[in-house]
């Protein structure tokens, strides 16, 4: 039997965060017109965190949305955050995790939901159900994560799914209760607190969804429900974002997410399926 639109719409009102850079403009219309479309709530503000960017500034005005000075958000830039080798630099991927987990002082909304900038959703997402946030979960994770949770937290990680889907609603009071409680054990800032707690001689070693989702699961028992996410990775080509080819698509996914970043289907065959 086929859900009522009733059914399938949300009247919790929630803000956007979509962190940005320069080379995401091609795929960021796509997202947020994704957002727009399929996110199934009342939508108050969609808040692009961004360099200061003329380009992106323009695209939020075309796109109505909201453009936050990244420099603005924390007491530190991506200029203080040194993770890089002679062969990589992860700083601003790292900085970005940063500012997703910012979003309880950036927005208005009790709720709000965090998607990277290469992802789009194609089918529609509900995310308060019965009074309970749905977690869009997947099957596989890296175990740098795993490690740097536990660094952080001072426990593992024990959830049994893995919550590195793309995208996320997070609460604002238990972000902030996340943040608190990482201070507290480290006796400093959260957002140092996780820098120091990093491998900085590996490329991919924390996850703001793996953090948050697991620090949910742990203290919050019977406030959230699973779902399997559902997500197809892609080269990144926007002529993979026609009508035609997004109504295929849905009929076996709910988003699709165009990496350029080749090391990510190259490494698809390390990950950690099991902890």
């Amino acid at each position: 039997m086929q859900k009522t639109n009733r059914q399938l719409t949300s009247k919790t009102k929630i803000d956007v965060l979509i962190p940005v850079i320069e080379k995401d403009l091609k795929v960021l219309p796509f997202v947020i017109d994704g957002v727009r479309k399929n996110v199934k709530h009342p939508i108050e503000n969609i808040l692009i965190v961004a360099p200061p960017s003329e380009k992106i500034k323009k695209l939020c005005r075309q796109k109505r949305c909201k453009f936050i000075n990244e420099n603005s958000v924390l007491p530190i830039t991506k200029k203080d955050i040194k993770y890089r080798t002679n062969k990589w630099d992860r700083s601003g991927w790292l900085f970005q995790q940063l500012l997703k987990l910012s979003g309880d002082s950036l927005c208005s909304q009790k709720f709000y939901l965090v998607i990277d900038a290469d992802t789009v959703l194609i089918r529609p997402h509900r995310f308060r159900q019965n009074q309970k946030t749905v977690f869009y979960c997947r099957n596989w994770s890296r175990a740098e994560y795993f490690r740097t949770y536990k660094k952080l937290m001072g426990k593992r990680a024990t959830a049994p799914t893995y919550f590195v889907a793309h995208y996320m609603l997070f609460e604002k009071s238990k972000v902030k209760k996340l943040k608190r409680t990482i201070a507290a054990k480290h006796n400093t800032s959260w957002y140092s607190a996780i820098i120091r707690s990093i491998n900085k001689s590996k490329q991919i070693t924390f996850s703001e969804f793996e953090t948050y989702g697991n620090f949910i699961y742990a203290n919050y028992p019977g406030q959230f429900v699973i779902k399997k996410t559902l997500n197809r990775s892609l080269q990144r080509n926007v002529t993979n974002l026609t009508r035609l080819n997004t109504s295929r698509l849905a009929k076996k996914y709910r988003s699709i997410s165009l990496h350029a970043r080749k090391w990510y289907f190259k490494r698809s065959q390390t990950i950690k399926k099991h902890r």
